[in-house]
């Protein structure tokens, strides 16, 4: 039996010793059968509990789910070292070494003296370093991103080029018209999957209130996952108020659970 890593050594060295014996001879099964492709959902689910994490607010839970993040990239890492090809150690020196790149008005003489300017300057020392691999400024965007996140990092990007609204409220008229757009698409094609008009028109809208969000320094995603969190929240509680008047959501009609709705609303005033 392997022996338990020693609480003397450093935090990230205890780490990165108890996978090492996980994925050695005398390890976990599944810990030995992963590879870096396996372990990608792995990844994405312990980002998404991250977030959901620090927006709740719960610090226990941000602890915990921090360390399950750090676990994927220490076992990322390792696996990679197995194949000689980097190490922990590699990840953390690019990262380090890209950050003092990229901050000439801090490790530098560089003058930057607002967001806007260091946000210039950072994209314009990371299309130098790409040396031309990017020949467009959004070929940098992440095709796996969810759409959300895509759109205000793709909006994001063209607003440090200078292509952007000059401000919030002049993103208003645009949704509305694309609103009007998504009327008119359902009036000339009817409101079904297969109006493939109306599906454009939506997802501009989509992209408009992204763009307006953004412009307001908000983050759409953030935002959604709170709408739904209301709306889940909102929901048990209209099914416990049927429930106490000796009914429920299969037997209630639309009326009498619009009913209930408004009070929990009303309660929640």
């Amino acid at each position: 039996m392997p022996e338990v890593p020693d609480d003397s050594l450093d935090p990230i060295d205890k780490l990165r010793s108890i996978v090492q014996i996980l994925r050695g001879p005398e390890g976990c099964p599944w810990d030995i059968e992963q590879t870096q492709k396996s372990l990608i959902p792995n990844i994405l689910e312990e980002a998404y509990e991250a977030a959901d994490a620090i927006r709740t607010g719960n610090k226990a839970n941000i602890l915990e789910e921090l360390g399950y993040l750090l676990l994927q990239v220490v076992m990322q890492s390792e696996i990679a070292s197995e194949y000689q090809e980097f190490s922990l150690e590699d990840v953390a020196n690019s990262i380090s070494d890209k950050l003092i790149r990229r901050h000439p008005h801090v490790f530098g003489n560089d003058k930057l003296d607002d967001t806007n300017s260091v946000l210039q300057r950072w994209e314009e020392i990371k299309r130098a370093e790409k040396n031309g691999q990017e020949k467009h400024i959004l070929d940098g965007v992440t095709n796996g991103l969810p759409s959300l996140i895509k759109a205000h990092e793709i909006q994001k990007k063209v607003e440090k080029v200078g292509f952007d609204w000059p401000e919030a409220k002049s993103v208003i008229p645009k949704i509305r018209e694309e609103l009007d757009e998504v009327e008119s698409a359902i009036s000339e094609g009817g409101a079904n999957n297969d109006n493939d008009n109306l599906a454009e028109e939506i997802g501009d809208l989509l992209f408009a209130v992204t763009n307006l969000t953004r412009k307001i320094g908000m983050d759409s995603e953030s935002l959604l996952a709170a709408a739904n969190e209301k709306f889940i929240r909102r929901f048990n509680e209209l099914e416990n108020n049927l429930e106490e008047n000796g009914t429920n959501v299969i037997e209630a009609n639309i009326e009498r659970m619009e009913q209930a709705w408004e009070e929990v609303k009303n309660k929640e005033s």
